[in-house]
């Protein structure tokens, strides 16, 4: 099974993982993800990893349809004195920089992170990957197409599956030649793609397998799950939860979620299951 280097240390994905959202910013999609103050954040970090979060997971920009695009300047001021305050207080628990800017990377790496959650895959930024491979972190690469402000438009294609497989194919390669060899693959369900398109990466992430990368499945209170059900991002556990569930019987070795506690009980009911 997989095992990802963090610096010294090793993200063992033997068992699925839940990686807990916590956002930096006042105009995040899910209202009960965002912790601008830093004492809450601490608070809210320290409940997810007692409900089971494996890894805590820090944003400073927005990456909803319609999100004010802000300078690296404010993104470093906004994320780095959270991971410095929650990696004082939660030093065990791995802390992932969500951010496509290698500048911003870096200083979220300086401050305690481990990980670099990218949802560009180095697409945004040509120093994000050499930036990741000298500093021996972790790192998630997302599909998606366009650039900053286009990430939600809708290439036309007939089969999302093989662009996926083709897609990470032609980064695993890139990544290769840049000495990036472990890393994890996010297939970007609500970004760049249809409603369809969502619900089929997660009935078919299976196929996704055969590249032989860890999975990160993002699939938490997003538009098609709420829009599909008739509610709105509050409403919209349960939806998160059945596909959290399709996603880690396809193999999913990471949850990315704004619950974790429904998340971790998840997982340890499909181990029981498959035990």
């Amino acid at each position: 099974m997989f095992k990802i280097h963090l610096k010294d240390t090793v993200l063992d994905l033997t068992t699925p993982l839940v990686m807990g959202i916590l956002n930096a910013t006042p105009d995040s999609f899910f209202k009960g993800s965002r912790m601008e103050a830093i004492d809450l954040g601490v608070q809210k970090a320290i409940e997810m990893v007692n409900f089971g979060a494996s890894i805590i997971d820090i944003g400073g920009q927005s990456t909803r349809p319609g999100a004010e695009l802000i300078t690296t300047t404010i993104e470093i001021e906004r994320v780095v004195p959270m991971i410095e305050a929650i990696h004082a207080a939660l030093p065990q628990i791995p802390i992932s920089i969500d951010t496509y800017h290698a500048g911003v990377a870096k200083a979220a790496i300086d401050a305690g992170a481990l990980l670099v959650n990218d949802i560009s895959c180095g697409n945004f930024d040509s120093k994000m990957i050499p930036m990741v491979v000298a500093n021996r972190v972790g790192y998630i690469g997302m599909h998606q197409t366009g650039g900053p402000g286009s990430m939600h438009e809708v290439e036309a294609r007939t089969n999302i599956m093989g662009t996926l497989k083709d897609y990470f194919m032609h980064k695993k390669s890139q990544f290769l030649e840049m000495g990036l060899t472990q890393w994890i693959m996010d297939p970007g369900f609500g970004f760049s793609k249809t409603v369809e398109e969502n619900f089929t990466l997660v009935k078919s992430l299976a196929e996704l397998k055969s590249l032989n990368l860890p999975i990160l499945l993002g699939v938490s209170r997003k538009s098609s799950i709420y829009k599909t059900l008739g509610v709105d991002a509050d409403a919209a556990l349960n939806g998160t939860t059945v596909l959290n569930t399709i996603g880690l019987q396809g193999g999913a070795n990471i949850l990315r979620v704004h619950d974790v506690k429904e998340a971790k009980e998840v997982i340890l009911l499909i181990e029981k299951m498959n035990a």
